[in-house]
């Protein structure tokens, strides 16, 4: 597991072509958001939140899609799935590569987001990075799943973001209404924390569990 997720992170280390275009979609984003917007609704801490979240939503389905990319054009693989490597290991690589690819997103986007919107600092700002995590976690493992589906067909792009964006509306409510509550300097909403953990340990799970299934189909 540990030698293909070094693969994906040699990899991007030496192209660079995932994470540069998703530091440029996000920034676009945000961008565009804050021209739209302008300043009285940007600052408003639930409009922050989505602004935020949607930009790393989209910025993640531009990431997935290149997660399973280059193994299926070079057939690898059917390859490694006849190596002794349990699919369950292959699974979790790309899941983690998945995450940690946008947990670097996340920390040059979040800081800009805090920036251009003009929140004032308050300790909570301190849980931010754990939403931010535990979310990408749930993205991620929901994501690897469904992107190891839609690599295999020829509207990809298309399907991706229709099997997977109806099935993250749990999991975009919970982290959209932690983050509004931290970025208007109050308390995080326990039921929502506990939806979000529900998500992660729900996703993670099941995709370790069935993703053998799902790339021998």
């Amino acid at each position: 597991m540990w030698a293909l997720l070094w693969k994906d992170v040699l990899l991007e280390w030496r192209t660079k072509e995932r994470l540069s275009s998703l530091f440029v979609l996000a920034f676009l984003m945000l961008l565009i958001f804050v021209f739209a917007l302008g300043p009285e609704q940007t600052r408003r801490p639930d409009i922050g939140a989505a602004m935020l979240w949607i930009t790393l939503v989209f910025a993640g389905m531009l990431s997935l899609q290149r997660g399973f990319l280059l193994e299926q054009e070079r057939s690898c693989l059917s390859g490694l799935l006849l190596t002794p490597i349990a699919p369950s290991a292959l699974f979790l690589a790309k899941f983690l590569g998945n995450a940690l690819f946008l947990v670097v997103v996340e920390a040059f986007v979040t800081p800009i987001t805090l920036l251009l919107l003009g929140i004032a600092w308050t300790p909570a700002l301190l849980l931010l990075p754990i939403v931010e995590l535990l979310g990408i976690v749930g993205f991620s493992a929901l994501g690897t799943l469904f992107s190891a589906i839609a690599v295999r067909t020829r509207a990809r792009e298309v399907l991706l973001p229709i099997m997977l964006l109806p099935l993250l509306i749990p999991l975009l409510i919970a982290t959209v209404q932690l983050t509004s509550a931290l970025l208007a300097g109050e308390a995080w909403p326990g039921v929502w924390l506990r939806v979000l953990l529900a998500f992660d340990v729900i996703f993670v799970v099941t995709g370790w569990f069935i993703f053998g299934h799902v790339v021998q189909e």
